[in-house]
């Protein structure tokens, strides 16, 4: 696909920006947002994509992450193109390219680079989670050593925690997954930093692959922007 269908009414004009805290050479960033509410049907084969069997909002934020991919791969390759999707439902990227979708609540984002430049990229975003539910959470997400000292925090620290461990574990699988071709956990790895500049840091817990085994660390980052935050881990080539 080399020509640009009508953009959908469902989806606000892409934004190309740059809102985490480290700016990553030669990484894309394509974001929309997107209201189920204004979606066309006829959207999906105007984009040569297939019409899914779902509901609406999965539909348009589906459509608003391909929408999002093709205008990162011309960005990144000069050829724009939608990733197909493989039969473990992850995006197909074009050879010598690698990326990552993420989509919830109304905002789509993909970002994309040259696999000579970037081995893995993981984008996740999350709305911030209430007190109540990061408290019913915490135990799946967090690690025991997670954990320490959880309890004694203020009710927005405890929030802020389990939303950014959460947020940066999906953006590590995401990253991850494709070099290892094995599915891990919340439990198999473990945040050991984070602070208030948007800088993390993860640490396996348990032998993914040759290459990555346990105590494998991994940088990552992240931003807060109206109730959302947005992770990105990234692994250079």
């Amino acid at each position: 696909m080399n020509s640009r269908p009508q953009h959908p009414a469902c989806c606000s004009p892409l934004l190309d920006h740059w809102p985490l805290p480290r700016a990553l050479p030669g990484v894309h960033l394509l974001s929309t947002r997107f209201d189920p509410n204004l979606l066309d049907p006829n959207d999906f084969s105007r984009w040569g994509l297939p019409a899914l069997a779902a509901v609406s909002k999965r539909q348009t934020e589906f459509l608003a992450g391909r929408i999002c991919a093709h205008e990162a791969l011309r960005r990144v390759t000069g050829v724009p193109g939608i990733p197909a999707v493989g039969e473990d439902r992850s995006p197909c990227w074009p050879t010598g390219v690698v990326g990552s979708i993420t989509h919830g609540a109304g905002w789509a984002a993909v970002v994309a680079a040259r696999s000579e430049h970037w081995r893995g990229l993981g984008l996740d975003v999350e709305k911030l989670l209430p007190v109540t539910k990061a408290d019913r959470l915490v135990a799946e997400i967090l690690t025991p050593r997670e954990l320490e000292g959880y309890a004694e925090r203020p009710d927005a620290q405890r929030a802020l925690l389990v939303t950014v461990t959460f947020s940066i574990k999906e953006s590590l699988f995401k990253a991850l997954y494709p070099l290892v071709n094995t599915r891990f956990y919340f439990q198999e790895a473990e945040l050991i930093h984070y602070d208030s500049s948007g800088h993390a840091r993860l640490r396996l817990l348990n032998d993914l692959s040759e290459e990555w085994s346990t105590g494998a660390e991994l940088e990552g980052q992240f931003v807060q922007f109206d109730d959302y935050l947005l992770s990105l881990v990234s692994i250079p080539a």
